[in-house]
């Protein structure tokens, strides 16, 4: 979706989040404040920005190696430089990039990679031995290494394949590999050796990324792209205010907040970062799974999205993304107020015995504790009364730690597979709650390994026992300046996915 903003105040990100694109928060009244009159939005579509060269921001001085370097603007500029085996498009599903052929065993078990015909910018082939080296540091990272907790080995069978043996079968594997390759014994150069259709150079102009001379991929839209210095990322922002930069990629619903004034056009794109509603099942009522149910089906997401998130998500009942192409929808339900009543009242919540409930929510962030507002309003009956408990992130984490908490509101970046092992495993990292299913469990083993009956066992499951309630999936945003460029097609995997069909209307050039 893309919105074309002019002269309005927008509140934009400035914090990093841990998990690859910034997180902001502004006041959760309006985000994009007062909309235009359609016939203003679409002449300031029609108006190109008066820049001569597109420019990115980038980090002087800091690595650009996707698995090291600093989240935000220096793993934009790296999506040019460097390539994946696969890239996730917008309804997530892998699409090849460095991979050729990929295949499994009948267990999902051991997968084989053979790679494409690659040079990497200085001239040199791609082989096996490169992308084992980068999945093997990926697999020690904070960034990357929950996707490699399943890899029981992985080996180049020779110089063009790659074999990974897996612990737990997967059928969605690839959607796990979007991973950016290195050319091995350069990742702590400041810039890495990559196959991307651009390079790092600089001149007596500045620094610049120009076209790759090894790229075999399509044509591209520029032939050199400018770089500008930045400190940080509150630098980047404003240089972006400024028209000096031309492209930032962030999450308008994170921590943290600037104004930036000006005609803008903002392009959302779909993330698999779910916000949940979790449950203690220690406490009743939350210990019966029919309540939990109820709850789910109670609460008004759609408001939750539209209204307190300006739009930037997409409502799910789901632990799936709903872009997936694959999302059963069939399965999501609402609750009445009557069968909500119904469920406390057999759970033994009555008005003659009413029950009061506290939510947690991460006090820093304006628009979660909007969301949990919201989800206290929702949830709260004559019988049952729920309100909101407001920590700094460090109480708040170790509340959920320590299990000191009725309900709590939860964020987690899912892998593209929709493992939601992490939130409903015994032993799971972020199952706080203390829920145990080994049917639930299974369920959810045998759904990576794919097939529809499988899923729709699973999502049957999931909503039978409501271990979570997943609320939304948030989007994150590109920002450039109206009319700069038209058939931007971001996703989350890559800011410039489709980049060759771009096209940008440059002052004094047409491309």
């Amino acid at each position: 979706m893309t919105r074309r903003l002019t002269a309005l105040a927008l509140a934009l990100v400035l914090a990093l989040s841990l998990t690859g694109c910034w997180e902001a928060e502004p006041e959760p009244d309006d985000f994009w404040g007062d909309e235009l009159p359609p016939e203003e939005q679409e002449t300031s579509r029609r108006e190109p920005a008066q820049i001569s060269d597109f420019t990115l921001p980038y980090l002087s001085g800091q690595t650009f190696d996707p698995v090291t370097c600093i989240d935000g603007v220096q793993q934009t500029v790296g999506a040019l430089l460097y390539e994946p085996l696969f890239t996730l498009d917008n309804s997530f599903a892998p699409q090849p990039v460095l991979c050729e052929h990929s295949s499994c065993d009948a267990q999902a078990l051991t997968w084989t990679f053979a790679l494409r015909s690659a040079v990497f910018s200085d001239g040199t082939a791609l082989t096996a031995n490169d992308v084992l080296a980068a999945y093997r540091r990926a697999a020690e990272s904070a960034r990357y290494g929950a996707r490699f907790a399943n890899v029981a080995s992985m080996k180049a069978q020779d110089a063009h394949t790659l074999i990974v043996t897996l612990t737990q079968a997967n059928g969605s594997f690839p959607a796990l590999l979007d991973i950016p390759i290195v050319k091995a014994g350069t990742e702590n150069d400041l810039v890495p050796l990559g196959t991307g259709p651009y390079v790092y150079t600089t001149a007596a102009d500045g620094a610049a990324l120009t076209v790759n001379p090894h790229w075999q991929g399509s044509s591209l839209p520029l032939e050199r792209i400018a770089l500008a210095a930045v400190k940080d990322n509150d630098t980047a922002l404003s240089r972006f205010a400024s028209r000096s930069v031309h492209f930032l990629c962030l999450d308008p619903t994170g921590t943290g907040a600037r104004t930036v004034g000006g005609a803008v056009e903002s392009t959302d794109v779909p993330t698999a970062a779910m916000q949940y509603l979790g449950f203690n099942l220690s406490r009743t009522p939350l210990n019966d799974a029919a309540v939990r149910r109820a709850m789910s089906g109670v609460i008004d997401r759609g408001t939750l999205v539209s209204s307190l998130l300006s739009g930037h998500g997409t409502a799910a009942q789901l632990p799936i993304a709903p872009q997936d192409a694959d999302y059963p929808k069939t399965y999501e339900y609402r609750t009445t107020a009557e069968e909500y009543a119904a469920a406390l009242e057999t759970a033994g919540v009555t008005a003659a015995r009413p029950r009061s409930l506290t939510l947690l929510v991460n006090e820093e962030n304006a628009f979660k504790r909007a969301v949990a507002e919201s989800l206290c309003a929702q949830l709260t009956t004559a019988a049952l009364t729920v309100t909101v408990r407001e920590l700094p992130w460090g109480e708040y984490a170790a509340a959920l730690e320590a299990g000191s908490f009725d309900l709590y509101l939860g964020e987690v970046r899912l892998t593209a597979d929709w493992d939601a092992g992490v939130l409903l495993d015994a032993g799971g990292a972020l199952n706080y709650g203390g829920f145990v299913s080994e049917q639930l469990s299974g369920l959810n083993d045998a759904f990576l390994l794919g097939g529809n009956a499988s899923a729709e066992r699973y999502v049957k499951g999931f909503a039978e026992e409501t271990p979570f309630a997943p609320l939304l999936f948030k989007s994150k945003t590109v920002l450039t300046p109206s009319g700069l460029v038209d058939g931007m097609t971001p996703t989350a995997s890559d800011p410039f996915y489709g980049f060759a069909d771009w096209r940008f209307h440059l002052s004094g050039s047409e491309s």
